[in-house]
């Protein structure tokens, strides 16, 4: 396969499915996303068996168990993958959405429009649920897509995007709305990320490695998170029992996540007393514990951490523990070693708690909630296409509103400006 015509001819007929599924009415992309899921649920059977292929190769491959798990599908996740695309189809249509519209002294009347974003292409490994789940909040927010999952998932990903089809052509769209890249080629992403003729937004999801390759290579803007450092900070006046619950569920309800704990701070006039029960449950579950100084005269069992610890995801059973002085020193070393994702405080202090959300600079900013909160559905967008870490567009969760973007419109009756 010559490549770079390949993703030429995909950006060709993405770019003028783009104009057809931005002007298409919401009845019509709800029929594509229900016929979809009822293909999915069909052919069930289909997508675990190329699944299972994709898994054997993984194995063969000596891919970690970590990878092969976010690989294998079952019918549950199929059904689950089937029922997320329902659960998108009763969400509001964002597009067309006119916002702010006032009469102005001149007489004119100015508002602004929801519109979609154009062709999004879209880079992400392992999950081939991501397939679906793309497919889906791109078409309901009347967006082209170009879907280049991981080599790892080829053959899962194929069998889904054969559904997608199914449901495009039922309501009378081109199947052209929704590509998923053919090739496992590394050079097809090379492509999608210079293409800028063709698409207008880039959204990676995948590793760190994935991320830093795509914002060095890519000529196209990007929504992105390159990584989660996010902190929980138990202040001197928090509530014993909430702040147990809080950091606990942080770090140990899932692992490896972009939004789990992996760094604790804690005043140093509560350290003494909630340190030691807390770390015993961290303990106890199996997380490995790096702390400064003063923590590990707290709790022995802990491991010195070193100065890279405070800049690590780890996205394993591993935790960053730190005592602070105070609020201000907590906000410090949020700023410092943060990764602008997400941030919480555990506080009774109403002042404390405003300032914490004043002046930590992150996409998510919580007070007395565990930051595995910082999620598209667990925001009631029903659904997420990643979290943006960045300043411009969309930031945090990013679901149907954040794939669009805002145009001006302007009602008039003959006015001429004087």
């Amino acid at each position: 396969m010559d490549v770079q015509s390949y993703m030429q001819g995909v950006g060709r007929q993405a770019r003028a499915a783009a104009r057809l599924i931005a002007r298409a009415d919401t009845a019509t992309k709800n029929k594509a996303l229900t016929v979809t899921a009822q293909a999915i649920e069909r052919a069930s059977q289909t997508v675990i068996a190329a699944n299972a292929r994709d898994v054997a190769e993984a194995r063969h491959k000596k891919l970690d168990d970590a990878a092969i798990d976010r690989l294998i599908l079952t019918p549950k996740t199929i059904a689950a993958m089937a029922d997320g695309l329902v659960q998108i189809a009763k969400l509001a249509d964002p597009v067309g959405e006119i916002s702010g519209l006032k009469f102005l002294p001149s007489g004119i009347q100015v508002g602004q429009m929801r519109v979609p974003l154009g062709v999004v292409g879209i880079i992400y490994e392992s999950r081939p649920n991501v397939t679906a789940d793309a497919a889906a909040l791109c078409l309901k927010s009347g967006n082209a897509a170009i879907l280049r999952g991981g080599s790892e998932a080829l053959h899962s990903n194929q069998a889904i995007a054969a559904c997608v089809r199914e449901g495009l052509t039922a309501a009378g769209l081109p199947e052209t709305v929704i590509q998923v890249i053919e090739t496992s080629d590394r050079a097809a992403v090379g492509e999608l990320i210079t293409m800028q003729d063709y698409v207008d937004v880039i959204i990676p999801r995948g590793g760190k490695g994935l991320i830093e390759r795509l914002m060095r290579e890519s000529r196209i803007p990007m929504i992105k998170h390159l990584h989660g450092v996010c902190h929980v900070y138990i202040d001197d006046k928090a509530d014993f029992d909430k702040a147990l619950r809080i950091a606990d569920n942080a770090k140990t309800q899932r692992l490896g996540t972009c939004n789990t704990m992996e760094t604790l701070l804690v005043a140093r006039g509560i350290a003494q007393k909630i340190l030691p029960p807390l770390c015993k449950i961290y303990l106890d579950k199996g997380i490995e514990l790096r702390g400064d100084e003063t923590a590990r005269t707290i709790v022995p069992q802990m491991n010195l951490a070193r100065e890279e610890d405070w800049y690590t995801e780890y996205l394993a059973a591993i935790l960053s523990v730190r005592v602070v002085n105070d609020l201000d020193q907590a906000i410090d070393h949020i700023t410092t070693y943060g990764s602008q994702h997400t941030d919480a405080i555990v506080t009774e202090d109403i002042t404390r708690a405003r300032r914490f959300i004043t002046e930590v600079d992150s996409s998510s900013v919580m007070v007395n909630a565990s930051t595995r909160f910082a999620d598209g559905y667990e925001y009631g967008l029903g659904a997420e296409i990643g979290i943006s870490t960045d300043k411009l567009h969309a930031r945090g969760p990013v679901g149907l509103e954040g794939l669009t973007s805002l145009k001006y419109v302007v009602f008039g009756d003959g006015h001429v400006r004087k």
